[in-house]
């Protein structure tokens, strides 16, 4: 099979030909057809993840295929069911080998590039916005990076849950992305007195941020009181550093979101939230975007839209 492989930390990824794995006790085979590309999969690639693979390690963070075969003892999912799978590494090649349960059946109507496109962006988004912030009907949600993967689901998933969107992000394209999804005001981060221009709009009841920077702080200041924050990553490259003054005389509460972190402590909240994602799917209520889709040689290419910024949605990379 072809495969992508990291050799070090900062190493180009390199395209080789692997044996075709052989799946042990409690894994899966799965033929891969799709792998979808996050900002995670750079981190990880540079060694600066809070997950660190063994060298070398095939990236890809969520793929989506159809079972081949099952290791010893292995009970399912059976041979032929189509799957989307998150496992960390081990999406940029033609088959892998996974554990059975992080195989997430999906039904007939759903394509392959969207299952792999599905699990991270959504299950974030609806994680952090239902499950921890318990976001409301009537509040007002400001998503960061409104266009990008993860952003645009919380654009999406903040209407569906009846909140007023304002959306945030660079540029009269990547915000007409995120008017498309649903948001109620556009903004730009560039904008002079984005403070201001955040009070201006009645202020905000939930921050869902995947940025981090200045940006971040003056969301801070711009939150009503009892207001939360959710920290979902530092695509901006700064890590901001909270003021635990305003916390206080505000009533405000910053929280975290670790999407793959509910796997070890929480899994039957993860598998909830995906079910009713899933449901939302089957209605018709949530529609996924894809920038862009690339073949497994030009998966570097795909890499390189996510650091520069250059994709709205996802980012997928196709199997044959």
């Amino acid at each position: 099979m072809r495969a992508f492989q990291i050799d070090a930390p900062g190493a180009a990824p390199v395209l080789r030909d692997l044996p075709l794995p052989q799946p042990g006790p409690g894994e899966v085979r799965v033929r891969l057809r799709a792998c979808a590309l996050n900002f995670a999969d750079l981190l990880m690639a540079e060694g600066s993840y809070q997950e660190k693979p063994p060298y070398p390690y095939v990236p890809g963070l969520e793929a989506a295929g159809m079972v081949e075969e099952l290791g010893p003892g292995t009970t399912g999912p059976a041979p032929g069911t189509r799957v989307a799978v998150f496992a960390g590494r081990g999406g940029l090649a033609q088959a892998g080998i996974f554990p059975a349960d992080r195989c997430l059946p999906i039904p007939d109507s759903m394509p392959f590039d969207v299952a792999a496109a599905f699990q991270i962006a959504y299950g974030t988004s609806h994680l952090a916005l239902d499950h921890r912030a318990r976001l409301q009907p009537g509040e007002t949600l400001l998503v960061t990076g409104a266009s990008g993967g993860v952003g645009l689901t919380a654009v999406e998933i903040g209407k569906r849950l009846g909140a007023r969107v304002i959306a945030m992000a660079r540029g009269p394209d990547k915000l007409a992305v995120a008017q498309a999804a649903g948001a109620d005001h556009l903004i730009d981060p560039d904008a002079p007195d984005l403070r201001g221009a955040l009070r201006a709009l009645g202020g905000l009841d939930v921050v869902h941020d995947a940025v981090g920077g200045d940006a971040f702080l003056d969301a801070l200041r711009a939150t009503r009181p009892e207001g939360r924050l959710l920290t979902i990553g530092f695509a901006g490259g700064t890590v901001p550093q909270i003021p635990a003054n305003l916390l206080l005389v505000k009533n405000l509460t910053v929280m975290g979101l670790y999407w793959g972190g509910y796997l070890s402590f929480a899994p039957q909240v993860l598998k909830a939230s995906l079910a009713t994602l899933l449901g939302w799917y089957a209605e018709g209520l949530i529609r996924p975007h894809i920038s862009h889709r690339l073949p497994l040689d030009r998966a570097p290419e795909g890499l390189d839209l996510l650091r520069r910024r250059a994709a709205t949605g996802k980012v997928v990379i196709t199997l044959d």
